[in-house]
């Protein structure tokens, strides 16, 4: 199994296998790779859309914004914070949105103007649902391929031997069902 590694480098001690690091930072990039490249696109005014929403609710932090997109998409959907505090910013500066400074952090709640562009939205899907949508489901796969690398670079981290071989079984396995499934009619 090693000599299909040569040229790699080899395994630190006592981090589990004897197989080449090299190998285990590839499936950490891999699980990255998925991450980024099957994330769903959002539009612009998504994230203006979404935190006039939120706000709506209750006032937040800008951190609490961005934890509540994610998980009202159900994680399809987790905006930067070089997206949100510049909207929020700018919210700021168009008089939507007032900051309330307060042990270190802000706190945003919506103006009467800001309460009014939310109310004027309401009845419109909402932008996390659309992130969630876009991609008809496809996100699932991806998800499930990240976390299999990053199962797999677990196992080869922190497992002996044996384990290492059991787990290349399961990912070979698993590959080749993979590819059935596209061979079906």
């Amino acid at each position: 199994m090693s000599g299909s590694f040569q040229g790699f480098g080899s395994r630190p001690s006592g981090q589990g296998s004897g197989l080449p690091s090299s190998f285990w930072d590839a499936m950490d990039q891999l699980k990255d790779t998925f991450e980024r490249s099957f994330s769903p696109r959002v539009a612009k005014g998504d994230v203006r859309a979404a935190v006039l929403a939120i706000l709506a609710e209750k006032p937040m932090h800008g951190y609490q914004i961005i934890q509540e997109i994610e998980e009202r998409s159900d994680g399809a959907w987790k905006p930067s914070p070089g997206s949100v505090y510049p909207t929020l910013q700018m919210l700021a500066d168009e008089g939507l949105v007032a900051a309330e400074e307060s042990n270190g952090k802000k706190t945003y709640s919506l103006t009467e103007a800001g309460r009014a562009a939310a109310a004027a939205a309401e009845g419109q899907s909402a932008p996390w649902e659309a992130a969630g949508s876009r991609d008809s489901g496809r996100t699932a796969l991806p998800k499930a391929g990240a976390k299999l690398a990053q199962a797999a670079a677990t196992v080869g981290r922190s497992g002996t031997s044996e384990q290492v071989a059991k787990a290349v079984e399961v990912l070979d396995d698993a590959r080749r069902k993979l590819y059935s499934i596209l061979a079906q009619d």
